[in-house]
Formats: C-alpha cells, sequence, structure tokens
C-alpha cells in the first residue's frame, strides 16, 4: 500500500480530497485539511511536486521579475509573496541587475512551464517583446505599462501628485521644484504633466529649471541641495586662522634640542594663538552660518531658490530633510519638502507625503494572476491617493 493510499484509509477521506489537500485547493473543509496534514506528517509523505505538476498542469509557483531590489519595491514585494502563499502559491524572485537576457529567462521559464505565472515589479527590456510572452501564462506588471500592453496594476501618479502641488499652492508656495524619477517613465510623464497643468491654469511660472530626474536615494539630499542650489558658503578668515594654530602644533612638536630651551617661552605664546584661534573659529562659524541664511534668505526673496521641493519618494524626501538640517536650512521654514509612497520611513521623520496603497496594489496583482489561472474574469478594487500632512510642510 502506498503511502498516499495508507493516509485515505487513516482520514477516511477520498482520494480526491486527498489531492487536494496536497494541492493546496482552499476548496476543503478546515476540519478535512487539519486531519489530512497530521496523518501526512505522522507518515513523513512529502508530495512529488514533479508528480503534482504533471497531474494538474501547474507548478504553484509564480515568477517575479525585477532588475534590482530597491527600498521602494520591498512593500510590494513582500505584500506579494505573503498573499500569494496564502493562496499556495510559491514565488520565485528573478533579478536581472538591468541585463536584458538574463531577465528574458525568467519569460522562457513561463513558456517552459517552470512557473505559472509572472509579477514584473520593473523590466528592461521593451514591455512589446515581453507581451509576446502573453501566450505562454499570465503576465501582470507593477511598472505602468502602456494602454493595451501587459495588464498593470499600477495607479497613475499624476493623481497623487496633484493632491502634493494642491497642498503647497495652498501653503502659498509658488517656486516648487520638482525631482523626478527617471525621465523616459510613464510616472515621470504623469507627474509633469500634472504640475505643468497646475501652474498653468493658476498663471504661475513653470520652474524647468528645477527639475531634476533620477535622485530617489537618501544618499542624493547633498546633491539634490547643491543641483537646487542651497550649497554651503565657505567659513572665512577666522577658520583660516584655526587652520595657522594647528600648523603651528606640528611645528612645535619638530623643534629641536636647542630650540627646546625656549620651550616655555613657546608654550605660552601657542597657547595664546590657540585661545584667539577657538574663539575666532566660533565666531567664524556663528558668521558663516548668518551669511549663508541671509544670503538664502536674500535668494529665496528674488525668487532665485525654490521654497518647496516635490520628490519622488520618501527616500529622496528623507535624504533632502537630513541634508538641509546639515546645513542649517530651516524644514519647512525655509524649505518645505512632500515626499511619495508614505512609507514607515515618512512617518519616522514627520515627512508630508502622500499615501500610496502599495500593499493593496499587490493584493490585486496575485488576485488577477489568481483569476487568470483559474479561468476567471478579475474584479479590481478602486484605490485612490490620499495626502499625509506632517511637519516638512
Amino acid at each position: 500500500m502506498s503511502k498516499f493510499e495508507k493516509i485515505m484509509e487513516l482520514s477516511g477521506y477520498s482520494r480526491a480530497t486527498v489531492s487536494r489537500v496536497i494541492n493546496r485547493s482552499p476548496h476543503v473543509s478546515a476540519a478535512a485539511r487539519a486531519k489530512i496534514l497530521a496523518i501526512m506528517a505522522e507518515l513523513d509523505y512529502v508530495p512529488n511536486r514533479n508528480a503534482v505538476s504533471l497531474s494538474t498542469g501547474q507548478t504553484r509557483q509564480i515568477g517575479m521579475v525585477c532588475s534590482v531590489i530597491e527600498e521602494i519595491m520591498r512593500d510590494f514585494m513582500n505584500g506579494f509573496v505573503e498573499v500569494a502563499l496564502e493562496g499556495g502559491y510559491q514565488t520565485i524572485i528573478y533579478t536581472s541587475r538591468g541585463d536584458r537576457a538574463t531577465e528574458l529567462q525568467a519569460f522562457e521559464d513561463l513558456r517552459s512551464k517552470r512557473v505559472d505565472a509572472l509579477v514584473i515589479v520593473t523590466c528592461v527590456n521593451d514591455p512589446a517583446v515581453l507581451q509576446g510572452y502573453c501566450e505562454y501564462g499570465p503576465i501582470v506588471s507593477w511598472q505602468r505599462m502602456a494602454e493595451g500592453g501587459i495588464p498593470s496594476v499600477a495607479m497613475d501618479q499624476g493623481g497623487g501628485y496633484r493632491l502634493a502641488l494642491e497642498h503647497l499652492l495652498a501653503r502659498g508656495h509658488t517656486r516648487i521644484a520638482n525631482i523626478f524619477g527617471r525621465k523616459d517613465s510613464l510616472n515621470t510623464h504623469s507627474r509633469r504633466e500634472a504640475y505643468e497643468d497646475m501652474m498653468s491654469r493658476r498663471g504661475l511660472p513653470m520652474r524647468r529649471e528645477w527639475y531634476r530626474y533620477t535622485l530617489q536615494a537618501i544618499s542624493d539630499g547633498e546633491r539634490a541641495l547643491d543641483e537646487l542650489g542651497f550649497g554651503g558658503q565657505a567659513a572665512g578668515s577666522g577658520l583660516m586662522r584655526a587652520s595657522t594654530a594647528d600648523n603651528l602644533r606640528e611645528e612645535t612638536a619638530q623643534v629641536s634640542v636647542e630650540e627646546a630651551a625656549e620651550g616655555k617661552r613657546v608654550g605660552h605664546a601657542l597657547n595664546a594663538e590657540l585661545a584667539r584661534a577657538g574663539e575666532e573659529r566660533e565666531t567664524a562659524n556663528d558668521m558663516s552660518c548668518a551669511n549663508r541664511s541671509g544670503q538664502a534668505q536674500a535668494a529665496r526673496e528674488s525668487g532665485t531658490l525654490p521654497s518647496a521641493v516635490l520628490c519622488a519618494n520618501d527616500s529622496i524626501a528623507a535624504g533632502i530633510v537630513a541634508a538641509a538640517r546639515r546645513r542649517g536650512i530651516a524644514v519647512p521654514g525655509e524649505l518645505a519638502v512632500v515626499g511619495f509612497d508614505n512609507t514607515e520611513l515618512a512617518a519616522a521623520l514627520g515627512i508630508t507625503t502622500v499615501d500610496n496603497p502599495i500593499g493593496p496594489q499587490a493584493r490585486a496583482a496575485f488576485a488577477e494572476l489568481a483569476a487568470q489561472l483559474a479561468g476567471r474574469e478579475p474584479v479590481r478594487e478602486a484605490l485612490a491617493y490620499r495626502l499625509v500632512v506632517r511637519e516638512t510642510t
């Protein structure tokens, strides 16, 4: 008697019911599932997945395609993996590192039935090329796709961007810098269109010279401020004086034996010089901060600096806020900052942002694939952006 038959005998359930449990079908009562799983564990029964795939025509595996795994993707990826597990599917992650041929291996695996379906997080190949693989199995994308292409659960970010713009305009900001993502992406196009449309409708100038692209990481904060004109100023002669005192330390440490006889006199002179340098260093720092603040204020009043910046995501927003604080730039007094996505990072740093319902989009992606695999029409949930106002505006 095979182990499978032994499970049927001990559980009292039919071959069909035991098979549904092994295949993780949801169409089994909780009591039956618990009893059969307990017997399987007792008998140390491990189903042959190759045999299961042959009998069902499915591997119960979904491939997830991305170029590299970035912070912004993790909420979507984690959400998808969790809901897929609940549905009885494992997720295999394919990372291409930007190589087109490597990425295509995931799509070849779909064609050879090593995976049942694919979800695209980001792709580097032309979507028109990838669309040809839809005949081999369901494909859905979190990356926005052109109309009529691969089905996408992504939302048009122009709508969320308008919420942020309306908020800044209501706060009196008209000199708004925009930090976008990739220059050629559909979301960047939508955001840019939203900004230009709103400014045009209100008769306000469009500051295209303050458009920046592909600044998306926390580490890009300093660069963003520099490129927008918020660079630091030199400290002044007091710091040069302090540098002279530092040089005196080195020179005194290298005096000859003959010069040592004069050590007491030199020591007194050095201490006096160091005291003066210390006082001048503090004065120079104070003057530098005051000068920079005064110059920034004059630049803002003349309209040569932005008074607010709208960011592609919360990571670059956090980098700008941190860099501004290091430079003594008041947020939001001198520069208002708005992020996008409403991540834990934004909440922790008090950053005003646009809530992007990433978790629901992950669930929608799996629901779309599961429906296609079951031969059903997917039912989509209506999702919306939401503005979250915090301390940075």
